[in-house]
């Protein structure tokens, strides 16, 4: 027995690291946002920063979870054996729920995630000790719901206080400094500098060492200085605070002398080391906390060997390993380094506050549409009450020409201005700080996404071309934050209820799936990536960059296209449903191309401008072919999928008879593209006109048939669809070649 259980705790461990992993990978977003999204320094140096607020947060963190312990179940109620149930099926719901929260590229609460998972296994282990003893006490005995309530409650708070506060204070900072920075950062800088850094040291003081092993009384019960300077600080705030904001003012200012430091940059990184460390001396409990929770659970059962022995040592003080706190810094400070999905979700937040235009990720909803609407209505109301010199006055003031047009030739422009950095980080550890003491439980997730959408507003970065995509994104991130805490519980219930009825087979069958299920996220990631060509961009000029592309994407509409001809002769479901999906997704990037079109021809020169209206026309022809492959796919798919009666073998021959000329066509035309050389286009032309032919005469045939025998089957309306969509397809890329022989002499005339 003691060796199964030795076996869990080995599981729970292994597990720790991979949840370390992708809980790195999530909550990365909470203090990397703002530095990159303001590109404030090369991204070594970034995460350079990063890394050492992680790996200090993480080895001085008090390092052991009180939840996990007793914060949601009551430890003295439930045995050995019972506390391992709940332990094992939290860390596999963990694992496999926030790495699906990545593989989304969403942002969620590991907090709420872990909270929520532990009263799941909880409530699971709570129902089988009632239904096995009906003399038992009742649930609320067993379980803390206290706990859960002032975590759902600090989800709304968070939301609504951080998203006003931000919009607030960035709209007051903004009308201030305005997007001229060199300018007013020169005369106000040492204010702001002292200000934002007296923020951020308070912040580290009150919220990044709250979880430290400084924050612990000694041996003997006596506090540390740690906690002696706190308790001052507590009963001299405002004499703290001023001599903070007057030391840091005055050395900032020497520095802007001295030193010619830019005191924007200095801030930004000083607020994402302070959020990193805060992130790794508190957050970390959420990734080891359970595991460590389980040894000390076993340790105590090694004592007695019995199971059935109630946890009541849980609740006393355990003290924390400080190399599972080394070990776990290091772990998450490699994850930061290389996790290519921590960049999917930090990508998320910085989309969703982008100042300038570009593809949206989410689309539109009703409820954004009314949203949109009725702000702008309210707007126009109030704007009719300010004299028109006030509107004018504060239109100068947030007027970003000048700095859109400073960023415009970039290559890889900012997100968004240093100032809305420094006001994110500011604002987000002043709440997070206040919050703290006063013992409310404020996510950082939440904190630090709703204060960013909160500037993004405030600085008019949600325009009428994209207010109802970025709402629509905000809700559907903190709609996953409600659904994290209802998957969570669920989840958890039912994995401790398996774990309870099949014991260590259950464990090792859940720990193959979270393993497999991490693997498949990584391989996917993978395939994806290596799909991407390599493209040296400094050698190309935007005509030849937009020729690569134009090209890529036609060698892939001919690879789908056959694959989907001979994926539905055979009738293989599987591959089908992928190549609907790829179908559909190479769509989208035509049409992600088409709306990058504005902007690649506003940045060429005036001499290229004939040929780029030209490639304008093409974009056109390829989503046209595009979209006829993927009305094919799908409707391949949804056949095969609903079991419909296959196509006969006459009408399969002659699709994929058509299918290779089609092919023999595509190879031609994407040649003649990628040589630049379009002096064989009549042999294209001819091949067209073959291709039409034998699809006119196949459709011809099959009407035939239809009248003689009746014929009204699904069979033949998606075999007559697939003809006229080829049809389709031939007609737009033909064009397309046109276009790109015309864009090729107007380049060079």
């Amino acid at each position: 027995m003691e060796t199964t259980y030795l076996i869990f705790v080995i599981i729970l461990f292994i597990l720790a690291i991979s949840d370390l992993v992708v809980g790195v990978s999530n909550d990365a977003v909470n203090f990397l946002n703002s530095a990159v999204g303001a590109k404030v320094a090369r991204h070594t140096v970034i995460m350079l920063v990063a890394a050492a607020g992680v790996f200090v947060g993480a080895s001085c963190s008090n390092g052991m979870m009180e939840v996990a312990r007793k914060g949601i179940f009551n430890p003295q109620y439930f045995t050995f054996a019972d506390v391992m149930v709940i332990y094992m099926g939290v860390m596999l719901t963990d694992i496999i729920l926030l790495d699906s929260f990545n593989r989304l590229g969403m942002p969620t609460s590991t907090t709420v995630s872990i909270v929520f998972e532990i009263m799941g296994g909880a409530l699971a282990m709570a129902v089988v000790k009632i239904h096995n003893n009906p003399e038992a006490m009742s649930m609320a005995d067993y379980i803390n719901s206290a706990s859960a309530l002032k975590i759902i409650g600090a989800i709304l708070i968070s939301v609504v206080v951080a998203f006003t506060t931000g919009a607030i204070v960035q709209w007051i900072v903004r009308y201030l400094m305005t997007f001229n920075l060199d300018l007013n950062v020169k005369r106000f800088g040492s204010i702001y500098g002292g200000i934002a850094i007296t923020a951020i040291t308070y912040f580290i003081l009150i919220k990044g060492l709250h979880g430290s092993v400084f924050a612990v009384p000694d041996a003997n019960g006596n506090p540390t200085k740690y906690m002696v300077f706190l308790e001052w600080v507590g009963h001299n705030k405002s004499m703290f605070l001023l001599g903070c904001f007057v030391g840091w003012a005055v050395i900032t200012q020497l520095c802007v002398w001295f030193f010619k430091m830019q005191i924007m940059k200095v801030v930004v990184l000083a607020g994402t080391f302070a959020l990193a460390l805060a992130f790794a001396g508190n957050d970390l409990v959420n990734f080891i906390g359970v595991p460590i929770a389980a040894f000390n659970s076993f340790q105590l059962f090694k004592a007695t060997g019995d199971t059935s022995m109630l946890m009541s040592g849980l609740s006393g003080k355990v003290d924390s390993n400080v190399m599972f706190l080394i070990v776990a810094g290091a772990v998450m400070v490699l994850t930061l380094w290389f996790s290519k999905k921590a960049r999917a979700v930090i990508k998320t937040g910085i989309d969703l506050a982008r100042q300038g235009d570009g593809e949206e990720r989410f689309g539109a909803s009703n409820l954004a549409r009314v949203i949109v609407r009725s702000s702008s209505n309210m707007s126009k109301s109030f704007g009719s009450v300010f004299p028109a010199k006030v509107k004018s006055s504060i239109a100068r003031r947030f007027d970003a020409t000048e700095y859109n047009k400073s960023i415009e030739n970039m290559e890889e422009p900012p997100a968004f201005d240093l100032l809305r950095a420094s006001v994110n980080l500011i604002v987000a550890s002043l709440l997070i700080s206040f919050a703290s003491s006063l013992k409310l439980p404020l996510s950082t997730t939440y904190v630090t996404f709703m204060v960013a959408m909160g500037t993004s507003l405030a600085d008019k970065a949600w325009g009428r071309e994209s207010a109802v995509f970025r709402i629509t994104g905000v809700f559907s991130v903190i709609g996953g934050w409600f659904l994290t805490a209802f998957i969570a519980l669920a989840v958890s219930f039912l994995f401790a209820n398996l774990i309870n009825w099949g014991g260590l087979v259950a464990v090792l069958i859940l720990f193959a799936l979270a393993i497999f299920s991490l693997l498949r996220s990584q391989k996917s990631k993978t395939l994806e990536e290596d799909e991407v060509e390599e493209i040296d961009e400094d050698t190309l000029n935007e005509l030849d960059l937009f020729k690569r592309k134009i090209r890529k994407n036609l060698e892939k509409v001919r690879a789908l296209y056959l694959d989907t001809t001979i994926a539905l002769t055979h009738e293989e479901h599987r591959k089908l449903h992928k190549l609907s999906d790829k179908s559909n997704d190479l769509y989208d990037n035509a049409k992600i191309l088409k709306n990058e079109t504005y902007k690649t021809a506003k940045n060429m020169d005036e001499s290229m401008f004939e040929a780029a209206l030209y490639h304008v026309q093409t974009l056109d022809y390829l989503r046209g072919a595009a979209h006829s492959l993927n009305y094919i796919a799908s409707s391949c798919f949804k056949h095969v999928a609903n079991n419909h009666k296959p196509l006969t073998e006459e009408q399969k021959q002659n699709l994929v008879n058509v299918s290779a000329m089609n092919n023999e066509f595509l190879i031609k035309a994407v040649d003649m593209i990628e040589k630049r050389n379009f002096d064989d286009i009549a042999t294209v032309k001819a091949l067209q006109l073959e291709t039409l032919r034998l699809i006119k005469e196949s459709t011809k045939v099959q009407v035939k048939t239809m009248k003689q025998n009746n014929m009204s089957s699904k069979a033949t309306l998606l075999y007559l669809n697939f003809l006229q969509e080829t049809k389709n397809m031939l007609v737009q890329v033909l064009n397309l070649v046109k276009f790109q022989r015309d864009a090729d002499k107007a380049a060079v005339l």
